[in-house]
């Protein structure tokens, strides 16, 4: 795919999600927030990291209920209430927190219905 970001030394599909998980390194993310209109802060990196913790434990992402029950008490009080996290990683990704960081992180494309 012919772009204009870092990406151009690595194969990614027609939605901008990366072929080979292997190929994914910071610059990568990097290209792939600024495509997106995402600037990266310590919490965008921190959440990029847990996907890939994840999916390399379980071999598949996150799903959002996963996601909202373990680091909504990780990120404290003003999140102990679901609702409250989850509107708040909109608002870091506002497209769709889960599809986004998948792309972030390098890993597949949801196939399934991941937000709730």
């Amino acid at each position: 795919m012919n772009d204009e970001t870092k990406t151009l030394d690595v194969k990614i599909d027609e939605e901008g999600y990366l072929c080979d998980p292997n190929d994914w390194d910071e610059c990568f993310a990097e290209a792939v927030a600024a495509r997106e209109g995402i600037e990266l802060t310590d919490i965008h990196w921190a959440l990029i990291n847990y996907f890939r913790t994840f999916y390399e434990d379980h071999l598949r992402h996150p799903t959002m209920h996963e996601w909202v029950k373990t680091l909504g008490r990780f990120h404290g009080k003003p999140y102990k209430e679901a609702k409250a996290y989850r509107d708040y990683l909109y608002k870091l990704f506002p497209k769709g927190p889960v599809q986004t960081l998948c792309k972030l992180a390098g890993l597949p494309k949801p196939v399934e219905d991941v937000e709730e």
